[in-house]
């Protein structure tokens, strides 16, 4: 009696060597292409004894995958790119006038399109019929292309694949004409990551490719590439997402899904998502997990820790207030609840910027702020003018430096709270010229006729005391005019102009007559003169002064005695 016959199952076919009955199913292959004898000694997981006396069925594999919504939204054609329309239109307008580069680099932050925009480039220029913009994404080449699983596209991870040898291997293969599309095109991800070796190494290839190349770097770090690189490629600038395009596309998802989700709830998943598709879309994920097919916005600041926009104003319209202890309060409030506290710092800069913005800029908007509280912002911020708001950030900018590197975080952020509060009261020296000049200008501005009758009448002399004989300046005997120079207006040019005017000299004030007693001889009554009257005071000659007088009614004083 011969032994039993062994089967094979594979993944997507069934192979066996005999028609008799199955005693053992090895189920063990998950590639096609792995031989069968390979397969039973390298891939054996899984056996099952059966029964001879009854037929057994071939046992199925049911293989559940769950995709992600980072992957499942993916962007399939240039018009599903979100935020990068700079991007968009100068790769439409290059494929449409047949303007093709050799090599392309984009480079943007996390979660802004990077891979997803070179593939969308790799299936317009393999598509059939192509190079076109707009293709078919469900085709067969353009779904190969998208899998990662297309011959003439070869994605590279440039971290583990950064030293000369793997330079070297992709010069070999690019000699290699394309299999079924027009292009061979390379895409290296995170290309900063090379080695200055390696990028050398790729240095003749980049610059003079065959015309079947084509080549995309993508990476979020430019700085690190070498120049020499740099001055090889096209680049590209992928911008941060803006807020309210994340939230409206979160809300398109969350409609495919059935699931329920609040504008509020889409708003702060876009604002901490920090202008990155991917991470709203990984958290959107993660609130369907934890909370169903209903979210809301207390949901996502109790999973992920952020701040809600009316925390935010209450504690901008606190500080404005100059009010520490209610700060301190709600401070120490948000840091026991498990908030964030460098998130709730980046919220409170971001919202003083934007009043900051609003004051040089009255048509600038709230930042997502809702209209009742941007108008009690806005309020409360008219007392400050932008230098005073703007020291606040800077204080707060300092703050959240030393926040990044501190394990208390808290205390730093309530001395920085305080150093804000304090420059939004305090004095300073351009303050009191502010002021100066104000009244400077205010004095200035007035007319003559004005100032003469808001003057007050001078005080009546005493008929008692003579007045000082009026100088009068002798005829010039010099016939010949005298040329006389222009004089400047103002102030201090009018009280030059005056001294100038004025007599070399003046008369004298008469000497007070000495008192009786000190008369050595005596008069006699008949001898005597009159009796005259007592001369002018020192005091009475200084205001009669004709100088002293013009002084007085060009700058429109008073004497005070």
């Amino acid at each position: 009696m011969s032994p039993p016959a062994t089967e094979i199952l594979l993944v997507g076919s069934f192979q066996s060597f005999s028609d008799h009955p199955c005693p053992l199913i090895l189920a063990t292959c998950t590639h096609s292409s792995i031989p069968v004898r390979q397969s039973f000694h390298l891939y054996f997981f899984n056996s099952r004894k059966l029964s001879h006396d009854k037929p057994a069925a071939i046992p199925t594999l049911r293989l559940v995958s769950y995709q992600v919504f980072a992957r499942k939204y993916r962007p399939k054609t240039f018009d599903d790119v979100l935020g990068q329309d700079h991007v968009v239109r100068t790769l439409r307008n290059a494929i449409a006038q047949k303007r093709l580069a050799h090599a392309y680099l984009f480079v943007g932050p996390r979660g802004t399109g990077k891979t997803s925009t070179a593939r969308i480039l790799a299936k317009a220029l393999n598509c059939t019929g192509g190079p076109k913009a707009d293709f078919d994404p469900e085709e067969d080449v353009c779904i190969e292309i998208a899998e990662g699983r297309a011959l003439d596209v070869m994605e590279i991870d440039g971290a583990s694949n950064n030293s000369v040898d793997n330079i070297r291997d992709l010069r070999e293969s690019v000699r290699f004409a394309p299999a079924r599309g027009q292009f061979k095109i390379f895409y290296i991800d995170e290309v900063h990551m090379l080695s200055n070796a390696a990028f050398n190494a790729l240095l003749k290839t980049l610059e003079e490719p065959p015309p079947h190349v084509k080549f995309i770097f993508a990476t979020t770090e430019a700085n690190k590439i070498l120049p020499t690189i740099l001055s090889r490629c096209q680049r590209f600038d992928l911008r941060p997402i803006p807020t309210e395009t994340i939230a409206a596309h979160l809300l398109h998802i969350a409609s495919l899904e059935a699931i329920t989700l609040d504008e509020t709830a889409a708003w702060a998943i876009a604002k901490g998502a920090d202008g990155g598709m991917r991470d709203a879309q990984s958290m959107l994920d993660q609130l369907v997990s934890f909370c169903g097919d209903t979210i809301n916005e207390a949901n996502v600041l109790d999973v992920f820790g952020f701040t809600s926009r009316e925390k935010v104003a209450t504690l901008t319209r606190i500080l404005l207030a100059r009010d520490n202890p209610g700060a301190l309060s709600l401070i120490q409030k948000e840091a026991e609840s498990g908030r964030e506290l460098s998130q709730l710092l980046g919220e409170l800069i971001g919202c003083l910027r934007a009043l900051l913005v609003a004051k040089l800029d009255p048509s600038a908007d709230g930042e997502g702020i809702p209209a009742p509280l941007w108008t009690a912002l806005l309020a409360a911020a008219d007392e400050y003018p932008p230098d005073r708001i703007l020291a606040a950030i800077d204080v707060f900018a300092e703050t959240e430096g030393r926040m990044k590197w501190a394990t208390n975080k808290r205390l730093h952020f309530e001395l920085g709270v305080i150093k804000a509060i304090q420059s939004l009261g305090e004095f300073r020296i351009t303050d009191v010229i502010k002021v100066l000049t104000r009244g400077a200008d205010f004095i200035t501005g007035i007319p003559a006729s004005a100032a003469q009758s808001q003057a007050p009448a001078p005080f009546p002399e005493p008929e008692a005391l003579p007045v000082a004989k009026e100088w009068k300046p002798e005829p010039a005997t010099d016939s010949a005019p005298v040329a006389t120079k222009p004089r400047p207006s103002g102030g201090l040019s009018s009280l030059d102009s005056m001294i100038d005017d004025a007599p070399e000299s003046s008369e004298a004030p008469t000497p007070p007559e000495a008192p009786p007693w000190k008369n050595d001889k005596p008069t006699t009554e008949a001898n005597s003169p009159e009796p005259a009257l007592a001369g002018p005071s020192l005091e009475d000659a200084f205001h009669n002064d004709p100088l002293i007088q013009a002084a007085l009614v060009k700058f429109e004083g008073k004497v005070l005695r």
